[in-house]
Formats: structure tokens, C-alpha cells, sequence
């Protein structure tokens, strides 16, 4: 199968054309980036503005996985505008003129970061998006988009809702995460996002989806049932959610900032 992975030299990019390439004789990875970066780019590509320089790479690819965008929950319509919205159409543009078979889109557990406080509610591949930053409001607007080109075009669409894959410390699941309890209820290991990926990648007759990706975190709120029949997929990482004094203290600083208005956002981290 022929592969086009989109912000291939970033975390989770990397992360998964390294996992891909391992496999013998199983995939042709074709990785394209702003940044060049051997041995993952070798030149770097504006995915934002229209060119043949790489639209032409989607020429004979069966799949692509859609991870380029600004990456930063605190982004703001600045870049998300170009990087999260006018990339993305760029890139399913291509697609569809290039006939590809399948697009898995990498949304994200923003798309539901209203109910962070809402400690009652589980959060399913059915539940009502609510997204609280411009970074989330663009995943939904991916997934949406998806949902046309799956309609219209035949195309398949997979939107993996992926949870909190770190850049730091390995992405071993800590109290010291971001975000507290939150943080650690999405905590995705390496083992299971390349898991959840190439079973995305792979699997038969699906033509819409959209699914929650975490690793198996005791005490989280994210339902993964859909995603178990939808891709086979079975977490092989566990974690549970620990909420030390400190952890609780800024817990209850954060949802206290979130209820109450700009004033107060303005006074405590976003990391919390």
C-alpha cells in the first residue's frame, strides 16, 4: 500500500512512518512536511498554498493520514485559519483529485474539551461536539468536511479523535501531565497509536468514522467501544488517573478559570 503521511516530521508523525517503514514489505510511505528533515522529509512543502511541487505526490497513494496542522490546543484563528482549515482543504483536495481510497483524519479530543469539568458525562463517538478554542472548532470543521467527501465522493473517512501523545518524558503517563485528571484520562502511548493508525489503515468497509483513541486509562471518561469494533482495536498500555493534592488544587483553580469569564482565564495557566 502506498502511504501519504502529512506532517511527517512532527511528534506523532514521526512516531508513525517510523512504525510504518518497520514493517517489511508492507507500506511505501511518502512523507511531506513544511520542515525538511531527513530522514523523514528531504523538502519542505507549504501544504497551506495550492502547488503541484506536492500535490503530484498523490499520485497512486491509496491512503492518507492527515496529521499536518498547528498543533497547540492555545492556537488562535491566526494560524488556525491557514494551518488547521485552508491546509486541510488543500490536502482533500488533492485527495479527491487523486482518487484516493481513504483519508484518516487526526481530530482531536478538543472537539469535547467542553466537558472537561462535566465529570458525569461519557464521552462516545456519538456525543455532541462542544469545543471551547479555535483549535477544536477546526477539527470539527475536518471531521465535517470528511463527512461531505464520504458522501459525495465515495471516498473512506476515518476521524481518529486522538488523546495526549507527548513530546516529553518519553510519553510515560505522570500526575505532572497537562491538563491534570484530563490529561491523564487521554494519555496515548506510542504502541497504541501506531496500533489504532494501521489498523485505520487497513481495515475493510468502513466508510465514515469517528473515534475516541486513547490508551486503556482506569477512571477515564473516554468510551473506546466504538473504536474496538470499528478497527479491532485493543489497547496494550494502562495507566490510571492520579490525583495527588497538587493535581486537585490546580484541577479545581482550572475548572474555577473556565466558569469564570476572561478576567479570571487571564490570571492561571493554560497548562492546567
Amino acid at each position: 500500500m502506498r502511504i501519504l503521511v502529512t506532517g511527517a516530521a512532527g511528534n506523532i508523525g514521526r512516531k508513525l512512518v517510523d512504525h510504518l517503514r518497520a514493517v517489511p514489505g508492507a507500506y511505501d510511505v511518502v512523507c511531506l512536511d513544511v520542515a525538511k528533515c531527513a530522514p523523514y522529509t528531504d523538502a519542505s512543502h507549504d501544504l497551506s498554498k495550492w502547488n503541484d511541487s506536492w500535490t503530484e505526490q498523490f499520485v497512486g497513494v491509496d491512503v492518507v493520514v492527515h496529521l499536518a496542522a498547528d498543533r497547540y490546543p492555545t492556537a488562535d484563528w491566526k494560524t488556525v485559519l491557514p494551518l488547521n482549515i485552508d491546509l486541510l482543504l488543500n490536502v482533500y483536495e488533492a485527495a479527491r483529485k487523486h482518487r484516493v481510497s481513504r483519508i484518516i483524519f487526526a481530530s482531536s479530543n478538543w472537539v469535547l474539551g467542553g466537558y472537561r469539568f462535566e465529570g458525569n458525562v461519557c464521552l462516545t463517538h456519538e456525543t455532541s461536539p462542544r469545543p471551547v478554542n479555535p483549535y477544536g472548532a477546526a477539527k470539527l470543521f475536518g471531521e465535517r468536511i470528511g463527512k461531505q467527501l464520504s458522501d459525495i465522493q465515495g471516498i473512506s473517512v476515518i476521524n481518529l479523535r486522538i488523546g495526549y501523545n507527548q513530546w516529553l518524558r518519553d510519553n510515560m503517563p505522570s500526575p505532572e501531565m497537562e491538563l491534570g485528571a484530563w490529561g491523564q484520562m487521554l494519555w496515548l502511548s506510542d504502541r497504541d497509536y501506531c496500533q489504532a493508525m494501521e489498523k485505520a489503515i487497513i481495515v475493510k468497509d468502513v466508510a465514515y468514522a469517528t473515534l475516541n483513541v486513547t490508551s486503556r486509562t482506569i477512571g477515564s471518561r473516554w468510551d473506546l467501544s466504538e473504536t474496538e469494533r470499528v478497527l479491532g482495536y485493543v489497547p496494550q498500555d494502562e495507566y490510571r488517573v492520579t490525583l495527588p493534592p497538587r493535581v486537585r488544587l490546580t484541577q479545581g483553580l482550572a475548572r474555577l478559570r473556565d466558569r469564570g469569564g476572561s478576567a479570571l482565564r487571564r490570571c492561571f495557566s493554560e497548562d492546567w
